[in-house]
């Protein structure tokens, strides 16, 4: 026992003597050297058998206690990770056998002060249990203020789910009551099918279940992320049709994923954009009124009256009859569209339509991923209309040029998009009566080597752009982020609702960030119905021919997590952390918004994102908001070309070293780990909040969450750990949400945040659920569960539906 003491005693001093003195050459805190010392010299006379050893350690250990609370506050996670060890080590320094004399008989000490310290120091720890960062305690009003408000712009047939949020206007909610705050926890599995899509070998490493389902009928719809097609049975989950594009692997990638599929509802074949234009109380432009092609074969035109649209992996669209899954040939190409018509370079694997268009009228508004930092030259991010009956190419709208919506001849080599564009790989939101469509866009590619845009493409990067369905001509937009270097790119939907304010009821969009920034806007014209104001950025590059901007935009509406500090870094032990603070002094970073550099960047928050594409669920009649924010730090840096060696392994997902082929420097991007692996700041990670989006106020936050499934042991432990995916609400007051990186789907009280029920999952839930009735009118849940690859979630391919237990 006195050898195992001295060995930890070792274990803690050394590492904090030699390891505090490089801290403190880099201008950090000094108490880590201070700390080793003290241990060391414990250590010391311990290995003497000198009284005064354990006086010394337990005196080292009050200091440790105050300077923790000092810096920590009275929160569990920091402190029982700065305590802990020292504390171990001090009940182990009081057992008499550890303590025995040169004869090995009386103790040579007595144990009482290093167990009243180490004890303290465990008591204080387990008073900040109930207290955590990133939470705040409250509740969300449950005012009904517009019971008869819009959840789309199209009638569903009760119990439908047409859309990949619903409708497109991107809610994730529904009017659905049979499932309510008292009697969720009832809810059971109903079926459960596995769609045998499964990642293998040759798969990059972001393959990843995504999916969310659509119901129309008796049928669910859905892809997976090799882009198969699936029909399922509504009651049963029985397979009714598959269609497999063969799109094949390619090791190009950064994403292998889909998810969802689009709905086409047929009707008598009328001119192109007349629905919109009916709705919207005009006539079409005359340049679209033009009768659409009718099919050439009466057959084909009766099967293909209902349309499923397929978005596939290598770069196609695909229209299949809705009922058997048939290809709809007089669409396209024999039935699909190659999306790198008019491309300026065509690299395989580079372009990949992630997600599945919207469709208002008679009229497809498409976009697509482009793989982030592999090269300067890359495919166009365009946005792309096309009739949804022959595939004709309607218009284009290009954020770096953004005035030529004329649509390009497919057929013409010499009309090109411009390269490298920034893109939408987002779902995009549509008003139809307004006759427009909203779409997220993200960075003109490198992401973070800014001069290689042109004005266009660094005036509408990370920004939401507004345009005109029937013509593709921009109506407003809304920067959230100016010359952006981070990779901000705009990843969730917009949400349309209408907001009950003083100045009367207003057509609104809410808008989540990557920033923790939740824009509320006007939809018609964009103006902020929540402040929208600018403050003062970091300054300064060491990059060449690159520059900052003075001010970055900030909404009113906001879950942006304070700044790092020394303070703040943390660890899975007093070392560990340190080991946190160590890189942090190493690191540039003045706040958010710090530029990317040569000697590495913090970027806080994390181009995961506080809010990524599951975007936030909005209830339209009580007009609150709930999502899940998640906080991780990201390290950007910038790596000379010069640098790199022929055997650089690149090229491999967004994380690790991407090439930027064609620029001067690459960049490697990594999540802020300790030496252990854990994130360098302190939970919680992944959180669960409410907000009232009338007033602009956050109702509460919590932490969501366990380490389970990413421990060695697996105990149910709630840390608050990020997560992937979006949440469902419904109108009784229940949110439903997967997402997290624990193998659950949870259940909540929107009113409070409480967990209303807890489901295990065979493989990560990262996908968005969705609602609906089956035939014999029951309330049905499904979420796809299939796990996300870069995240390391449990793999599967399950598809799994709940019901309440009759």
């Amino acid at each position: 026992m006195r050898a195992l003491t001295l060995v930890l005693l070792a274990i803690l001093g050394l590492p904090l003597t030699f390891g505090g003195a490089y801290l403190l050459s880099l201008g950090g805190s000094p108490f880590y050297l201070i700390s080793g010392v003290a241990v060391l010299v414990a250590a010391f006379g311990f290995f003497k058998r000198a009284r005064w050893a354990l006086p010394l350690y337990a005196v080292w250990m009050l200091v440790l206690l105050v300077w923790s609370l000092w810096e920590a506050g009275l929160h569990w996670w920091p402190l029982a990770t700065r305590l802990g060890l020292p504390a171990i080590i001090g009940f182990v320094m009081a057992i008499p056998a550890s303590r025995r004399d040169a004869a090995g008989k009386l103790p040579f000490a007595s144990g009482m002060p290093v167990l009243a310290t180490s004890v303290l120091s465990a008591v204080i720890a387990f008073i900040g249990i109930p207290f955590h960062l990133h939470e705040t305690s409250g509740k969300l009003s449950m005012e009904v203020v517009n019971p008869d408000a819009k959840t789309g712009d199209t009638v569903q047939a009760e119990g439908d789910w047409e859309a990949y949020a619903g409708s497109y206007h991107g809610q994730r909610f529904s009017k659905l009551n049979q499932i309510t705050p008292d009697n969720v926890n009832k809810l059971d599995v109903a079926w459960q099918i596995r769609t045998g899509d499964m990642k293998g070998p040759g798969d990059v490493g972001e393959t990843t279940y995504q999916a969310t389902p659509i119901k129309i009928g008796d049928s669910l719809y859905l892809c997976t992320p090799h882009s198969l097609a699936i029909a399922l049975d509504a009651d049963t989950g029985a397979e009714k049709w598959r269609f497999d594009p063969q799109a094949g692997l390619e090791s190009n990638r950064q994403h292998q994923t889909c998810r969802g599929v689009a709905f086409y509802r047929g009707a008598d074949v009328t001119p192109v954009a007349a629905a919109v234009a009916e709705v919207a109380g005009e006539q079409p432009a005359a340049a679209l009124e033009a009768p659409v092609a009718q099919a050439t074969a009466a057959s084909t035109a009766a099967m293909c009256k209902n349309r499923i649209f397929l978005p596939s992996s290598d770069a196609k669209l695909y229209a299949l009859d809705a009922a058997t899954g048939a290809v709809c040939e007089d669409f396209g190409d024999k039935g699909a569209i190659d999306l790198m018509h008019n491309m300026p370079t065509k690299q395989p694997g580079y372009l990949n339509p992630t997600s599945p268009p919207v469709i208002i009228g008679d009229i497809l508004v498409l976009g697509h991923s482009v793989n982030d930092n592999y090269a300067v030259e890359s495919p166009s991010g365009v946005i792309r209309a096309y009739d949804v009956h022959n595939g004709k190419l309607l218009w284009n709208w290009d954020s770096g040029n953004p005035e030529a919506t004329e649509p390009f001849d497919p057929a013409n080599p010499d009309q090109v998009y411009k390269a490298s564009s920034p893109n939408s790989w987002t779902v995009f939101s549509a008003d139809a009566e307004l006759g427009l469509v909203y779409v997220p866009l993200g960075n003109r590619v490198p992401d973070q080597l800014g001069k290689y845009r042109n004005e266009h493409e660094d005036k509408y990067t990370a920004a939401v752009v507004a345009l005109d369905i029937k013509t593709g001509k921009l109506k407003w937009y809304q920067r959230t982020v100016n010359h952006d270097l981070w990779d901000m790119d705009l990843a969730s939907q917009p949400v349309l609702l209408d907001l009950d304010l003083e100045q009367g009821r207003t057509p609104a969009m809410v808008l989540p960030t990557k920033q923790g920034d939740v824009y509320v806007l006007d939809r018609r014209d964009g103006t902020p119905i929540h402040a929208v104001t600018e403050r003062a950025a970091p300054q300064g590059t060491d990059i060449p021919g690159e520059h900052t901007v003075a001010t970055q935009p900030v909404s009113a509406l906001s879950f942006e997590p304070p700044a790092l500090t020394e303070k703040s870094m943390w660890g899975a032990s007093l070392i560990d952390q340190m080991m946190c603070r160590i890189q942090f002094k190493q690191l540039r970073y003045e706040g958010r918004y710090t530029a990317p550099s040569l000697q590495g960047t913090i970027v806080y928050p994390g181009n995961f994102g506080v809010f990524n594409w599951g975007s936030v669920a909005v209830d339209p009649q009580r007009q609150v908001m709930f999502g899940m924010p998640t906080y991780l730090a990201f390290v950007s840096t910038l790596i000379p070309r010069a640098e790199l060696s022929g055997d650089t392994v690149m090229n491999l997902g967004e994380q690790g070293i991407n090439a930027n082929e064609g620029a001067d420097y690459a960049v490697k991007m990594h999540p802020f780990l300790s030496p252990l692996g854990v994130p360098c700041q302190a939970p919680a990670w992944g959180t669960i909040a409410a907000a009232d989006l009338r007033t602009g106020k956050i109702a509460y936050q919590y932490r969501n969450g366990t380490i389970q499934d990413l421990s060695p042991v697996p105990l149910p432990i709630k840390v608050g750990v990020p997560g992937i995916g979006g949440p469902l609400m419904t109108t009784t007051g229940v949110a439903f949400l997967g997402a997290a990186v624990d193998n659950n789907f949870r259940a909540y009280d929107v009113a409070t945040g409480d967990v209303l029920w807890n489901a295990r999952l065979p493989a990560g839930g990262q996908a968005t659920p969705m609602t609906y009735l089956n035939s014999q009118g029951e309330q049905m849940v499904v979420l796809v569960a299939g796990g996300h690859g870069s995240v390391g979630t449990t793999i599967g391919d399950y598809v799994i539906a709940y019901k309440l237990k009759k």
